[in-house]
């Protein structure tokens, strides 16, 4: 398990809390920025949006290539130009 970065953050009367700076950078967000918090379990996981994206989009998409039987750049341009001319 990864050691916390801020202990003892406090959760103000409207739910919010301040996320110290060094951790806003780590996240690379700032000031009216969104974060995505994720529920994993018994904790928490909070990412930029743009990185848990990015993340989901490798994972829905893990072994597509091999279903599809690209295993180069011309397979996929292939792949491409057929679609295309599908539509």
């Amino acid at each position: 398990m990864s050691t916390p970065i801020v202990e003892g953050a406090k959760v103000m009367s409207k739910g919010q809390i301040t996320l110290p700076k060094d951790l806003r950078e780590k996240l690379n967000v700032s000031e009216g920025d969104r974060v995505v918090l994720i529920w994993d379990e018994d904790r928490v996981v909070m990412m930029n949006p743009a990185l848990y994206a990015m993340r989901m989009l490798q994972r829905n998409l893990t072994g597509s290539a091999e279903e599809l039987h690209l295993s180069n750049e011309s397979d996929v341009q292939t792949l491409i130009d057929e679609v295309r001319a599908e539509a």
